[in-house]
C-alpha cells in the first residue's frame, strides 16, 4: 500500500510534512501495552483525508508549550472518506464521507455511556480522554495527513448524508470535527440563552466559534476580547461587538461602555494557558482571562472555560506555571458562586444538531472563522502564518476535494 504522509512537529516554531507509513487497522501501541488491550482493531476503518484543521491546541506544541517530543505527528480535526473497513464494522460503507470527533472514544466504558467522551477511559493509559495527533493523548497518529485510522468506527464516526450536498458544505462541515462543537459547548455552559450579554475572550478561532454560537443561542449582545485588530475585525464581521485589549483600558470600563454596566451574564475563555495581561506590551500572565471574566461575569454566572490549561508547559513564567499551578483568584468566584466548566469538548453531544443546521444553511460557520483551504505542503506556512495572528481558520485538503 502507497506511504502517508503527515505534518510533524519538528521543534519550537517548526514543523515538516514527512512521510510515514500507512495506517493499518491495529491500535497504537501505547494503548496495547498500556492497557493490555488487543493490538487488531477490527471495528475501525481507514479514512482518505478530505479536509484536517491547524487548531490553535496544535500551536502550543509547535511553540514548544508542551512535553510534546519532536516527531509528535500533528491534527486532531479530521473529515474524511471511508476506503477501508473492519471486519467488525457494522453501520458504516467504504465511500461514507464523515466527521470525526477528536475525542477518541471507545463507546463502552463508564464514561461514554455517560456521554463524557472527552474523557473515556479505554484509549489512553496516561489520562481519562485522548485525541488524534497530540501529546500525553494515547500515541494516536494525527490526521493533519492523506490518511488516517480511526477506531470504534460505528460510534465515533458521524456519517453526512449526502455525497454531493457535504462536499458543497465542506468548509462548514470540517469544524464539526472540532471548533465548532468546542464554541457551542463554551457558549453553552456558560448559559447563554435568549438575550443573553456575553463576553468571549479570545478571537482566535475558538473564540470565534464561540461567540457565533452565542448568537445562535439567542444572545443579545456577544462583545469578542483580543489585542489583534484583524482578529476583532473579523468579529465584527459577523455582529459582535468588540473589546480592544490593547489599549489597556480595564475590561469592565470597556464592558459598560457597551452595554451601560460593567458585567455580562455569561463568559467564555478562549485563550487558555498563553494569556498575556492588557496592553500591547503586557507579559504572559497565565491566570489573567479567567480573573477576567470572574470579575465581569454578574454573581451566579457560569463561565465556560474551553481554552485550554495543561499540566506541563516548559515555557511557562515560574516553576508553578511549568507544573499548571496558576495564580487564579479563586475566592472571587467562589464569593460570586461562579460555575466553572472546563475540560475537553464532548464533542459527540453536539456535533450532529450542528450538522443538521449547517446542512439546513442555517450555520455559516466557515464563514465566522474565516475559512481557507491549503494544500498538505503549504501547512508549515500556514502554521507559521497562524502563530503570527492571522485571523483565518486554515482547512488542509490534501487530496485537492475541496471546491
Amino acid at each position: 500500500m502507497a506511504d502517508n504522509r503527515v505534518v510533524v512537529y519538528k521543534g519550537p516554531g517548526e514543523v515538516a510534512v514527512e512521510s510515514i507509513e500507512y495506517p493499518k487497522l491495529e491500535l497504537p501501541e501505547d494503548v496495547v501495552s498500556g492497557l493490555g488491550i488487543k493490538r487488531a482493531a477490527p471495528h475501525a476503518v481507514i479514512l482518505k483525508l478530505v479536509t484536517s484543521n491547524i487548531c490553535g491546541s496544535d500551536q502550543h506544541m509547535v511553540r514548544g508549550r508542551t512535553t510534546a517530543a519532536v516527531g509528535q505527528t500533528l491534527g486532531h480535526e479530521i473529515t474524511g472518506e471511508i476506503v477501508e473497513i473492519g471486519d467488525d464494522v457494522l453501520f458504516h460503507e467504504v465511500g461514507d464521507i464523515c466527521s470525526v470527533p477528536f475525542n477518541i472514544a471507545c463507546g463502552r466504558c463508564r464514561m461514554c455511556n455517560e456521554g463524557k467522551t472527552g474523557i473515556c477511559l479505554n484509549v489512553n493509559p496516561a489520562r481519562a480522554g485522548a485525541a488524534y495527533g497530540y501529546v500525553d493523548m494515547g500515541g494516536w497518529i494525527g490526521g493533519q495527513a492523506e490518511y488516517v485510522m480511526v477506531p470504534f468506527a460505528d460510534f465515533n464516526l458521524l456519517k453526512f448524508p449526502d455525497r454531493d450536498q457535504a462536499l458543497e458544505k465542506i468548509l462548514d462541515l470540517t469544524m464539526l470535527s472540532d471548533i465548532f462543537p468546542t464554541g457551542y459547548h463554551g457558549a453553552y455552559t456558560a448559559g447563554v440563552t435568549t438575550g443573553s450579554t456575553v463576553y468571549v475572550a479570545g478571537a482566535g478561532p475558538v473564540g470565534l466559534a464561540a461567540a457565533y454560537s452565542a448568537q445562535l443561542l439567542g444572545a443579545a449582545t456577544v462583545i469578542v476580547g483580543d489585542m489583534n485588530a484583524d482578529r476583532l475585525e473579523q468579529a465584527a464581521s459577523f455582529g459582535c461587538a468588540t473589546a480592544d485589549l490593547s489599549s489597556g483600558d480595564a475590561l469592565a470600563d470597556i464592558i459598560a461602555d457597551i452595554l451601560g454596566e460593567p458585567e455580562v451574564d455569561a463568559a467564555i475563555d478562549a485563550v487558555g494557558f498563553e494569556a498575556r495581561g492588557h496592553g500591547r506590551d503586557a507579559a504572559e500572565q497565565p491566570a489573567t482571562v479567567l480573573n477576567d471574566i470572574m470579575d465581569v461575569a454578574r454573581a451566579g454566572a457560569s463561565l465556560g472555560i474551553p481554552g485550554l490549561y495543561v499540566t506541563g508547559d516548559p515555557g511557562a513564567v515560574d516553576d508553578a506555571a511549568k507544573q499548571g499551578q496558576i495564580g487564579v483568584r479563586l475566592g472571587l468566584g467562589w464569593a460570586k458562586s461562579h460555575t466553572f466548566v472546563t475540560g475537553q469538548c464532548p464533542v459527540k453531544q453536539y456535533n450532529r444538531q450542528l450538522m443538521n443546521l449547517i446542512l439546513a444553511d442555517k450555520a455559516h460557520i466557515a464563514d465566522a472563522v474565516n475559512a481557507k483551504a491549503i494544500s498538505l505542503d503549504e501547512a508549515p506556512e500556514s502554521y507559521a502564518a497562524f502563530d503570527q495572528g492571522a485571523a483565518t481558520k486554515y482547512v488542509i485538503d490534501p487530496h485537492g476535494m475541496v471546491h
